[in-house]
């Protein structure tokens, strides 16, 4: 997970010492990796003891091996093609342009969702999910959208899913789960009530919870068990949920894509599917 992510989705939570050093090293990384801590310490006008607290608050030993860190996002960081605008779409925009942002933004959103989540926490889903006796996928909005989608593709490979869009159906489902159940919730917020006491049941029920929130803080990824991650800046389009969307349904089918090469017989499942639907087509 870049750690320039993960300094921008903290800084809410930080002492205003921290939001100062946090704050400098998201608007110039690339000051920050030539300065000593002293030197960032004068900068920001923070001690050097705050610059090495800092450091480990976002959970490194040390300040080197926050620059190292830092070194590491720079290097991965992904940056919009030329040609193409990546920024606020403002009213006055011809369809062209309003186009090139809609574009950036959606593809910026996807490529940074993939960076910020791990390969284990990925391989963790996966595996949760492959053993699972029953998936329940819980979103509402937007969110259940992805999660419907993502059920179709569940269902394909042969799995157990419970999906279903009225929350007191969804809260009974998730009240009948065991230890042997996996409740995959789906919230950029994080803070949606109805997907937080589902979460909550799922808990008490034993359930494995699998989350899928913004990278900030949120109630819902306190709850979980394997956390993944999206990256989305609504802002930037000014229209609710288009590139969360985008960001969730990114890592839904690199979850749903992982299984396929996980599960033996996910081909032939998937096979059978197509097959049985152009029975329908003919």
């Amino acid at each position: 997970m870049s750690v320039l992510k993960v300094i921008r989705a903290k800084l809410d939570a930080m002492t205003e010492a921290e939001r100062e050093i946090g704050q400098f090293i998201i608007d110039d990384p690339e000051r920050m990796l030539t300065l000593s801590s002293a030197e960032l310490a004068a900068a920001t006008g923070r001690s050097q003891s705050s610059v090495v607290k800092f450091s480990q608050k976002i959970g490194y030993d040390g300040y080197q091996q926050l620059k190292l860190a830092v070194t590491r996002a720079k290097a991965q960081e992904w940056r919009v093609p030329t040609g193409m605008i990546h920024g606020t779409i403002d009213a006055g925009d011809n369809l062209v342009t309003i186009q090139q942002k809609l574009v950036a933004s959606k593809v910026s959103a996807m490529q940074q969702t993939m960076q910020v989540n791990s390969e284990e926490a990925v391989t963790a889903a996966v595996s949760a999910l492959a053993a699972a006796r029953r998936i329940h996928l819980a979103g509402i909005g937007a969110s259940s959208l992805v999660a419907r989608d993502f059920s179709y593709k569940l269902l394909k490979l042969g799995l157990m899913v419970l999906m279903d869009s009225d929350t007191h159906v969804q809260m009974a489902n998730a009240a009948s789960l065991t230890d042997e159940d996996v409740l995959f919730a789906i919230s950029q917020s994080g803070g949606n009530v109805e997907t937080l006491r589902l979460a909550e049941m799922a808990r008490r029920c034993g359930a494995t919870v699998i989350t899928l929130t913004g990278l900030h803080e949120n109630r819902l990824s306190e709850l979980a068990d394997i956390r993944l991650n999206t990256v989305a800046d609504e802002e930037r389009v000014r229209s609710s949920a288009i590139t969360s969307r985008d960001a969730q349904l990114a890592i839904t089918d690199l979850v749903f894509l992982a299984l396929v090469r996980t599960l033996p017989k996910a081909n032939d499942a998937i096979h059978a599917s197509e097959a049985a639907v152009a029975l329908l087509k003919s």
